[in-house]
């Protein structure tokens, strides 16, 4: 079975338990005893990304069920005037479904640029107080090789380096969706800081991260930010969580 999984693109791992972190007791695999709806399953646009990343050697930690939230928003913002962005890209798994999702919604227009923002060479300085990650994590990646798995299109810009540096010179950006997925606390809160105030009105800011249970410093960094915001965190059953910013 667990092979299976890995065939159609799920990463399969031990389930670790929360320890000492806030609403412990939250933690959980979630079991739904109800038929229900699950547009993801047997959806091409899915598990074609899947088959590109296998054939390219390539892989992505963001399974069917999360990349269709990211398919659902980038279709909700397409008619936005304002970037792409991901901050936190590992090995280009997402950015390559991104990118294919773009070109098929702007087929007949200018596709909006994607900015893919990463060390490009795993995790930076964590807080050991909040954060589960080490610095090193996720090492096993470069910048050429998620160029290689992503592509050079002329809408996708690469930025390596740390957040915020890597950031500064995009203060004029307009933003229509962001996904973050840098895992730690620091990285999550300096993200927030930087894209919220640019975000366009009826634009999304995506947190791949909010709910797993080895990410809580990107919970805690969600949650500080989000406080004293007009917006709340609508968080998924699938561990993510997105914000809506109202027109």
């Amino acid at each position: 079975m667990v092979e299976r999984l890995r065939s159609r693109g799920y990463v399969v791992e031990k389930i670790i338990g929360p320890g000492d972190i806030p609403d412990s007791d939250s933690y959980r695999p979630y079991v739904n005893p109800w038929t229900t709806y699950l547009p993801w399953v047997g959806q091409e646009a899915v598990f074609s990304v899947h088959r590109e990343l296998r054939d390219k050697g390539a892989s992505s930690l963001v399974g069917s069920d999360r990349m269709w939230t990211l398919r659902t928003l980038l279709e909700q913002t397409a008619s936005l005037d304002g970037e792409v962005w991901e901050l936190g890209v590992y090995k280009g798994g997402t950015a390559l479904f991104m990118k294919n999702e773009l070109l098929r919604l702007h087929a007949s227009d200018p596709v909006p640029c994607l900015r893919l923002f990463d060390t490009f060479s795993g995790m930076p300085d964590v807080d050991e107080g909040v954060d589960w990650h080490k610095a090193g994590d996720f090492d096993d990646t470069s910048l050429n090789a998620v160029r290689s798995v992503v592509g050079e299109n002329d809408f996708i810009h690469y930025h390596p380096g740390f957040i915020p540096e890597t950031l500064k010179g995009l203060e004029s950006s307009a933003i229509a969706l962001a996904h973050v997925d840098v895992d730690i606390h620091q990285s999550v809160l300096d993200s927030c800081a930087f894209v919220y105030p640019r975000l366009v009105p009826g634009g999304f800011m995506v947190f791949d991260d909010y709910g797993i249970h080895t990410c809580p410093g990107a919970r805690k960094a969600v949650d500080t930010f989000f406080a004293d915001k007009p917006e709340s965190p609508l968080v998924l059953t699938t561990g993510q969580a997105v914000v809506f910013k109202a027109p």
